[in-house]
């Protein structure tokens, strides 16, 4: 078996992931820009911007940030750089997971072998993918350590879906889901929950057979919702959606900061879990946002079934004192506000309930997002 290096980082150090749609200022479909924005971006931030699976799709990434403040102020810098170019090209950056009305026909692929190779492989399947998310890492020192918190977190990671959801419309119609780029996502190979690795030896082990049997061609070809980055030294979580406000994106960067340190000091015990629970969890958050019910498996909430805000409230008090230490309490505090009002989903559906038509939601979105 062929070892697989773990960089390590400083612990709970953070690198964020944000990808956002590129529509247009007049008809704001979605606009395969990409390239175009990427070469105009300074030269500073170049590295900060890169391509995605679909023209029409842009990634904003930090650097390593010490914490959720060094974040904030990395991403703003980023955002509004490449804003200031969107607009000289007559496009918005737009935040939302799934773009309510476009055609995914209609989209251009990203230059690059792996994209076609994953295209050819995906057909009818990959063609529906327009959806972006929101990925967090999380500066892990070994693999081992990595492992245990992937293994761990799972039983948690609905909670971290279920604020973010943002994407109840495809095609123009409502999906009846919270988040619908779950749905999407989990039609792709390899996606969605990873099981129970134990080790990194045992982690080691799974990657070595996938590639053995051709399985996987690249580390990439995970798409799980939580991995381990070896080449990073992080734990990265992909559940999310993409947040509609910037301040819930921070919101839940520092959620997931205060949840990896949580786990790695032993606040829930490191043992398998059911997939049934697993997978039914999910589908309540992807369904119905904070209106779902959840179960926790490792008791550290509470046993039994609670509903999906209860539980989200319960978690920000339980990781409140790595929140301290952090210094990132009045970032969650965000989130815990949306347990009493609406995820990203409950306000397009507002919008639209309220006579808004697909791209007045666009544009009133994206004049809040600030907010």
């Amino acid at each position: 078996m062929t070892p697989i290096e773990f960089a390590g980082s400083r612990f709970f150090t953070l690198g964020v992931e944000l990808e956002f749609q590129l529509i247009d200022r007049e008809s704001f479909n979605l606009v395969p820009v990409a390239p175009t924005i990427i070469d105009h971006v300074p030269d500073a931030l170049q590295s900060r911007v890169v391509q995605e699976f679909l023209q029409s799709i842009v990634e904003i990434r930090t650097g390593v940030c010490d914490t959720v403040d060094d974040a904030k102020e990395d991403l703003q810098a980023t955002i509004l750089a490449v804003q200031k170019v969107a607009e000289a090209h007559n496009c918005l950056l737009s935040s939302s997971s799934l773009h309510p009305f476009a055609c995914p026909e209609d989209q251009v692929l990203s230059f690059g072998e792996r994209y076609a190779r994953i295209m050819k492989e995906l057909q009818y399947v990959g063609r529906q993918f327009i959806c972006q998310g929101l990925h967090v890492h999380v500066g892990m020192p070994d693999g081992e350590t990595a492992i245990k918190v992937c293994d761990t977190i799972q039983a948690y990671l609905p909670l971290l879906l279920a604020p973010s959801c943002s994407s109840p419309f495809f095609r123009g119609e409502d999906t009846g889901f919270s988040s619908y780029r779950t749905k999407l996502f989990e039609a792709l190979p390899l996606a969605g929950l990873t099981g129970f690795h134990q080790t990194w030896k045992g982690f080691e082990r799974e990657v070595q057979m996938l590639r053995d049997n051709h399985v996987i061609a690249d580390f990439r070809d995970l798409w799980w919702d939580v991995r381990p980055s070896p080449f990073l030294g992080t734990v990265e979580i992909r559940i999310f959606d993409l947040p509609l406000r910037f301040a819930h994106v921070l919101g839940l960067v520092a959620l997931a900061q205060g949840l990896v340190a949580g786990l790695t000091r032993n606040m829930a015990e490191h043992q398998p879990i059911s997939h049934q629970v697993l997978s039914r969890n999910k589908w309540q958050a992807a369904r119905h946002g904070l209106g779902g019910i959840f179960v926790d498996p490792l008791g550290l909430l509470g046993h039994g079934s609670m509903p999906m805000v209860d539980a989200l409230s319960r978690l920000i008090t339980v990781v409140q004192p790595m929140l301290v230490s952090f210094g990132s309490q009045a970032y969650v505090a965000a989130i815990g506000e949306l347990c009493q009002t609406m995820n990203g989903a409950d306000k397009q559906r507002q919008l639209i309930a309220e006579g808004r038509n697909f791209p007045e939601m666009l544009q009133q979105l994206h004049n809040e997002y600030w907010s």
